[in-house]
């Protein structure tokens, strides 16, 4: 069982990076227009949160969130389509890099406004309280969306109603161009759970098993009634926070030492050593991968635009 759950660990987290990879490259030919934030280097984050919760969870995502999306279930190639803006994506093409969402899985979606997020998955843990089902909500949001004003009310008001939902910080070191040692008054962000009451910790975002373990004890917490947690995974992005970023503000050689502790490379090999797969059959799932995410992006660019005569669909006002 334990072999089966790894192999499919490592399955999602390959997608991630491949997804992640192609659509780098698409934004290079201008394929993709606008905004897109990449999410290579912080897999374990998102497939080791989402393994510790069920189909019926929720979670709600930010403008880094393509992984959250493929750890929740979403398919490669309604995803590329709605990266390239076309009417198979998700959201019809609407939406974009930054607002893809697929409630059907239980993704409330993504958001492009800094810790926007946070309130509506709060939102959604009291709906689960008043609705009285286990259900639990996971919140994913980046160390730069824990100096927002919503943060904190997010918090306070979870705290004080005993919420099911689990708060993920994804401390990547950087919030765009500015270091969180410079913006942020304490070394960890998890300690501000205190203050609202609720148990926080601080986790490898490197190590999938790491972050499964600390979000499970928080599901299982939530599940019980007694309330939401606050999760700190210290992980690391590798491209710069857009494609226009020339990363200037940080140095090869962290980078080089971050990239020493690659989620998906430490996996593989612990992978190998458990006798869960050979060498071949890892190279295998890589190749098998990579033709996915290639069959998708195919689908994606021979994908109709929406039509002009659908402007005005799904407006509510």
């Amino acid at each position: 069982m334990k072999n089966r759950e790894w192999i499919g660990y490592l399955e999602t987290m390959l997608k991630i990076r491949c997804f992640e990879e192609k659509i780098f490259e698409l934004l290079g030919r201008d394929l993709i227009k606008g905004a897109s934030h990449v999410y290579a280097g912080e897999e374990a984050v998102a497939v080791g949160a989402c393994a510790a919760i069920k189909e019926d969870d929720y979670i709600a995502s930010t403008h880094r969130g393509h992984g959250h999306c493929l750890a929740k279930g979403g398919k490669l190639p309604e995803m590329m389509a709605e990266l390239c803006g076309r009417a198979t994506g998700y959201c019809k093409g609407r939406g974009g890099s930054m607002h893809i969402a697929d409630v059907k899985s239980g993704n409330l979606g993504a958001t492009g406004i800094v810790g926007s997020n946070i309130p509506v998955a709060t939102g959604a843990g009291l709906s689960v309280k008043l609705r009285g089902t286990e259900q639990v909500v996971l919140c994913f949001f980046g160390d730069g969306a824990s100096n927002t004003g919503v943060f904190h009310e997010s918090l306070n008001m979870a705290g004080s109603w005993t919420l099911p939902v689990i708060y993920i910080c994804e401390n990547n070191l950087y919030g765009m161009s500015s270091a969180v040692k410079r913006v942020c008054s304490v070394e960890d962000i998890a300690v501000r759970g205190k203050a609202y009451n609720m148990p926080s910790e601080v986790v490898d975002g490197m190590d999938i098993l790491k972050v499964k373990e600390a979000v499970g004890r928080a599901v299982l917490r939530a599940r019980e009634g007694k309330g939401p947690t606050l999760i700190e995974c210290k992980t690391y992005r590798y491209y710069g926070h857009s494609r226009s970023d020339p990363k200037v503000y940080r140095t090869k050689e962290e980078e080089a030492e971050w990239k020493k502790k690659d989620p998906i490379e430490t996996f593989k090999k612990k992978i190998f050593e458990e006798g869960a797969m050979t060498e071949e059959e890892i190279k295998n799932l890589e190749e098998e991968v990579k033709r996915q995410v290639d069959s998708a992006a195919e689908y994606a660019l021979n994908s109709p635009f929406p039509s002009p005569d659908t402007l005005t669909d799904d407006v509510y006002a």
